[in-house]
């Protein structure tokens, strides 16, 4: 804004107040006690200019967009930790609470999963927590112990949300008004919770069930009258009983159901951890519909974790000298792999995700050391893939053909 205003512009109008009659060239006594002001006053231009900036957020730096941010209540999503699966041995031991080290990370034992597998959380927040396994190291003496290994991640440690993600989630709030259970709402508060990379909402997604359908028929009604009294078992007989009288009195509907697919913070398939965490976090199973979790009374909400479908591509490959695929598999792998990132990311945009044969084949060209490709198929057919609403591109095989 004041890039115009710089020290010869400053010092030539202080100057230009000054009368003629007086000596102005450089080196006079007027000139000398000047130009430092000017020079202080270009300094006090510039950060003139930098406040100025810092008071909108599509140009504040992280420091002034979290002030700004706080207006409308939001603040980063604070950096989390990883949770992994930890196998001990003898499947007897007791580790709860214990302490382990692996690499330069410490971790705690936080939850038993079953006889030798535990929960094991990384002391140090962010995605590092993430990308070691193998065997740990008690941090004290633990009798008994054989063998302590980390083996899986069940819900994936983040970093501290990113400046331009948070300022595009700060526009966002303008956009779009998250409010009592709608679209937006769930949206905000399940991407909030440690693990989940992104959501994709899913409204009566059980709407091709007819309630009309579900009202008990005058044969249904005989049946059940003669059939109920036979039922030994009390919560069998406690059940149907149940359901049979929400149908009688037209209560079966299929308004109010939710489907949220989720997809890790790393962009691959969600553990069983991280899905059962969002559901109890989002509507308890045990509470379904109450309002005990997040959603709103009357939400019958289901979590779902995507599913992975395996990318196996065939393509005829030409080499320059000096290469051939054993020297460039791994690239191959690498750049195909990145592209399949992307639409990852991008799933929960699209009401579906297409895998393109020309970017596999751009991926393949990019790759230094390839000088042409053809005859490309992906899952055997030479065309682009279109994957389900809640399914996700892996790469499984490529063979050079």
């Amino acid at each position: 804004m004041y890039e115009s205003v710089t020290y010869d512009v400053i010092l030539q109008r202080m100057l230009d107040r000054v009368s003629d009659k007086l000596d102005k060239r450089p080196g006079a006594v007027i000139w000398d006690t000047h130009s430092p002001t000017a020079i202080e006053l270009q300094v006090l231009y510039i950060e003139l200019d930098q406040i100025y900036k810092e008071t909108f957020g599509d140009t504040a730096s992280r420091e002034f967009l979290i002030k700004r941010a706080k207006e409308r209540g939001l603040s980063p999503y604070p950096a989390t930790s990883a949770v992994l699966r930890g196998e001990f041995t003898p499947s007897t031991i007791d580790v709860i609470g214990k302490r382990f080290n692996l690499s330069y990370l410490n971790y705690v034992v936080t939850e038993k999963i079953s006889d030798g597998v535990y929960q094991v959380t990384c002391e140090t927040p962010g995605e590092s927590g993430n990308q070691h396994f193998g065997s740990l190291v008690p941090i004290d003496y633990i009798d008994g112990l054989e063998t302590a290994t980390l083996t899986d991640v069940l819900i994936p440690g983040e970093d501290e949300e990113d400046t331009e993600e948070f300022r595009t989630r700060y526009y966002n709030s303008f956009n779009d008004l998250a409010f009592g259970g709608n679209l937006t709402d769930y949206k905000n508060k399940v991407k909030a919770l440690s693990g989940v990379g992104d959501v994709k909402i899913t409204r009566v997604w059980n709407s091709d069930i007819h309630p009309a359908d579900m009202i008990p028929s005058s044969a249904v009604q005989s049946w059940y009258s003669s059939y109920i009294e036979t039922v030994s078992d009390a919560d069998v007989k406690l059940w149907l009983q149940t359901v049979y009288a929400a149908a009688l009195n037209k209560k079966l509907t299929v308004g109010g159901t939710v489907k949220l697919t989720i997809i890790a913070s790393d962009y691959s398939v969600p553990s069983s951890t991280l899905i059962n965490t969002v559901q109890t976090a989002v509507d308890p199973e045990q509470n379904a519909g109450e309002g005990v979790g997040f959603a709103p009374i009357g939400h019958v909400v289901n979590v779902i974790g995507v599913s992975a479908t395996a990318i196996n591509i065939t393509a005829h490959i030409t080499f320059s000298d000096g290469y051939s695929w054993d020297t460039l598999e791994i690239s191959v792998k690498n750049s195909i792999s990145a592209y399949l990132l992307t639409l990852r990311q991008g799933w929960a945009d699209e009401d579906s995700t297409t895998v393109r044969i020309a970017q596999i084949e751009s991926c393949i060209l990019g790759t230094t050391g390839v000088i042409d490709v053809s005859n490309t198929t992906i899952n055997g057919a030479e065309e682009n893939l279109t994957l389900g609403r809640d399914e996700v591109p892996v790469l499984g095989t490529v063979t050079p053909i």
